[in-house]
Formats: structure tokens, sequence, C-alpha cells
């Protein structure tokens, strides 16, 4: 199979950034560059290509454990450090990652496959997340106070205290930024977990991090032994809170064992989306939004649209709009500026992808457009957009989290037919609806059972609002003034006057 080729300026182009992200890739630890006693290394790659993008520690017990300790012992004094002096630092973070989007979109590219426009896009997320905490900072400052007779009763917001932080490999940016911002702004001290497929870009952030001055050991990067480090995490009781974005069934093995510590968890899991367009919609919208709900990423978001849900009247319509658009995206490698699709993050994901669509098949669907025989010449990471139409919703392509630009179409007539068709699942993290009824619209997202709506938008999202889900998609919020919170503790002084 031929991989694909890149132009040879953009080569040199991507060589010439990357070499600006001079930082040794080690663990962080303590505001050190750490080796692992060991010396096991695991090679990263590129997606795309299968080349070999640099090598790491590969960590484990050892490595988690000094670095929860190295986050214990700074968390003192970060605790008692300024809201003013956090901010500036927040802030100079924040810009430092505004200066090297370039590189670090590159660095994305060549660890998560992603086109570079998007990786571009995800850096300015995270500086988003950053600038926002740097001036949400300031409004930490003594709660409130009650004044009685005898007696004042002050609300303080302390920070929680060392935080253990799982991050996932689809948005190596703004993931961790989403954690980092909020919990340095409360004055809590981190270790952070990245997914071992995209280890560099965690420890770009790291290294900016230290440059913008954010004093040794506040934030650790260790990876490895994804199991060994949890447990670690789990049993050291120095850590007080575990934010874990990722799989449901992780997800419920970490609060389980964050349950025998009394440990503090939020938890942002799987999803489900449905995207649904009822009859008197904007179909040339409803198509374009779509299309970059389920395409965005090779679609490997948790907030994707997973399920077309689409009033009978309009579905050959809107059908046919679909796989014009979903017919024109062209597969290749990220920096390549053609390129609307990059490749999945590993070929099991193509192969998972290629199975439901034909196992929707065999049930009575149609593939509309896609599959993997229309990019045969490429390697198996790379599936194309792919409709698939006549899906029933009992069929697993319905009930599935989808991790790859497949959309399954289902019809239906009427508001409450919709209703139970989005809330069928046992997820809740993201719905949209698209109608011009902006009264119908308003009601049904009331009912929806999920802890994000787009209604005629097709990304809701901000560093300045709550983001996070609600059933088995996970609970607590990251952004906003309520992500903050996650990782205060109020603490009430009651002083006897007179």
């Amino acid at each position: 199979m031929n991989c694909p080729s890149v132009d040879p300026e953009i080569v040199a182009r991507r060589k010439a950034a990357l070499a600006r992200l001079d930082f040794p890739r080690r663990l962080w630890v303590g505001g050190q560059w750490l080796e692992v006693s060991g010396g096991e290394v695991w090679a990263v790659r590129d997606p795309a290509t299968g080349e070999r993008v640099g090598e790491v520690p590969w960590g484990g017990r050892l490595e988690a454990g000094r670095a929860i300790a190295a986050a214990a012992a700074s968390l003192p004094h970060w605790r008692a450090t300024s809201l003013r002096r956090r901010s500036e630092i927040l802030a100079r973070i924040q810009e430092l990652l505004r200066e090297l989007r370039e590189p670090l979109a590159f660095l994305r590219t060549a660890e998560q496959g992603g086109p570079h426009v998007q990786s571009l896009a995800e850096v300015d997320f995270a500086a988003d997340y950053f600038d926002w905490y740097s001036r949400q900072v300031r409004r930490l400052r003594r709660r409130r106070v009650v004044k009685e007779p005898d007696r004042s009763l002050r609300v303080e917001l302390q920070p929680v205290g060392v935080v253990a932080a799982i991050t996932p490999w689809n948005a190596p940016f703004s993931a961790p930024a989403r954690k980092m911002s909020a919990a340095l702004a409360a004055g809590c001290t981190l270790v952070l977990k990245p997914s071992e497929l995209t280890p560099i870009c965690a420890l770009a952030l790291a290294w900016i991090c230290h440059r913008a001055g954010l004093p040794p050991g506040v934030l650790n990067v260790v990876f490895g032994d994804a199991e060994a480090i949890g447990e670690t995490f789990l049993e050291e009781e120095a850590v007080r809170l575990i934010t874990f974005t990722g799989s449901t069934r992780v997800g419920k093995w970490l609060m389980a064992g964050a349950a025998r510590g009394v440990k503090r968890v939020f938890l942002e899991l799987g999803g489900n989306a449905p995207f649904v367009v009822f009859a008197d919609a904007d179909l040339d919208a409803a198509a374009r939004d779509a299309t970059r709900l389920r395409c965005a990423n090779s679609g490997q978001v948790c907030i994707a649209a997973n399920r077309l849900l689409v009033e009978r009247p309009v579905h050959a319509a809107l059908v046919q709009k679909l796989a014009a658009r979903f017919s024109r995206l062209r597969l290749g490698h990220g920096d390549s500026p053609d390129t609307d699709l990059g490749p999945l993050i590993r070929p099991e994901a193509a192969h998972n992808a290629e199975r439901l669509a034909r196992d929707a098949v065999r049930r009575g669907a149609k593939v509309v457009c896609g599959g993997r025989a229309a990019c045969a010449d490429l390697p198996e990471r790379f599936y194309p957009a792919t409709l698939v139409d006549g899906v029933r919703p009992e069929m697993e392509i319905a009930r599935t989290e989808l991790f790859a630009p497949l959309l399954p179409v289902i019809e239906f007539s009427g508001e409450e037919e919709a209703l139970r068709l989005v809330n069928g699942t046992e997820y809740g993290l993201a719905a949209y609806l698209y109608t011009r009824d902006l009264g119908r619209a308003r009601r049904l997202a009331g009912r929806i059972e999920a802890g994000v709506v787009g209604i005629n938008h097709p990304r809701p999202l901000a560093a300045h609002a709550p983001f996070g889900g609600v059933k088995q998609s996970g609970f607590g919020r990251e952004g906003g003034a309520e992500g903050v919170l996650e990782f205060l503790e109020p603490r009430l002084i009651g002083i006897r006057e007179g």
C-alpha cells in the first residue's frame, strides 16, 4: 500500500518548526527530565506513515510514585502563591502556546494524525483555557461573609490538593489544558498521565509551563504502563482528586478504586451524540454541520455526531446532500493542505468501522458512500467518510461510540419518536437539534439527557463555558466558572465576636 506523500517544502517547514521545540523526550518530574530506571523505551510513530516520531521512556509505579511525591512537596508553596502570580503564569503559558502554535500543530499531526489546520485549532483552544483561567483566578478570593450579632461566618475556597489527571490521545493539547489550567488556578499541583500514543505533546506542555515560570514539581508528566500508573494514583494517599477523560469502562474502574481512598473523581467518558434534523431545518446547513461534526479529526471526537436522526419527509434529500459532501472529503497525510481526513490512530479502529458497516448491511442497511474499498490503495489506518442509510436503532452501529468517520442514518416521525431515539442510550455527552422552529428546539432541549446541546450549531463549546456529560458519559464540568470549582473545597470559618 502507498503511504501518503507530503510536499518537500512542507516537510522542510515541519522540520524547521519542530526544531523550535527544544526539550528532551523524557518524563517530567519535580522540574527535571527523568530517565526510567529499567531503561525501557516506547517508540512514538506517525499514524499516517508508520515513521518514528521519537522515543520516550516507559514509566510505571516507581515513576508515578516519584511524580506524586514531587507534587505533594510543591503543594504548600503553590497553594500559598498569590492569585496575581498564578494569573501571570497562566497568562504567560497561553502566550507561549500562541507563539509556538505552528510547531505544536506539526507535533500534534505527527503524533495523532489530524490535519494541520485542525491541529492549529486545537492549540488555540488549549491556549483559550489558560487565557480564561488566568482571568478567572483573580475571582477566587474569599467567597462570602455572613455577619450575625455575636459571630461571623466566613467561607473560603481551598485547593483540593494533589490532582492526578489522565488524558486521551485524540485531544493531546486541549484535554490536558482544560484540566491543568483550572487545577493550577485553584492552587492544586498535578501529575499528568497522557496517552502513550501522544506523550510528546504532553511534554511540550510541561516545557512551556516551565518556561512560563511554573515552579518545579507543580506539574509532573508520567506515562507508560497505564494500569500500574492508575493503580498508583488510586493507592497513594497524597492524591486527593482524579480527573479522567476516556472510556466508560476505565472510568468505572477508576471510580470504584477511588472509593477505597475516598478520593474525589470527575469523569468525561463515552458518547453517542444524536444529530437530529427536522423537516423544517435548513438542509444545506444541516448537511454541512453534520459532515463537520462526524468527520473532524477523522471522527475521533467524543462529541462527534454519532447517529443522524432525520425526519421522514426530508430523509432522501438530506442523505443525498450528505453523500455529496462525504464523497468530496480527501484522505491523506495531515501535513498536506488539501487533506480533509487523516489516518485513524490504530488499524483496529478502521477494521472496527468496516465491521460495523458490514454488520449493518447484513441487517438490511445500505452503504451510500465510502467503506474501506474506497481507499484500498492507502494504509489500513485510513478510512473514508462513510454514510450508512436504513439503520435501525437496535443495530450495533447505532448503539456504539464510533471513533471513525462513519455515520449511520435513522428515520423518525415526529417529536416524541425523535426524543425517544435521542434519549435511548446509556450515554449523555452531547446532542444536536436542527430546526427553524426555535420554540420546539428549546422545548426538546429541556428534555434531552445530555450535558451539551447544540441548536443549529455544530460546536457549542468555549473555554468560558462548562463542558461535561450525564448518565454514563460521566459527571463534573470542565471550563467556565464551574470548572475551577471541581478543584476547590469550601472551608467554613466561624468567629465569635464581642
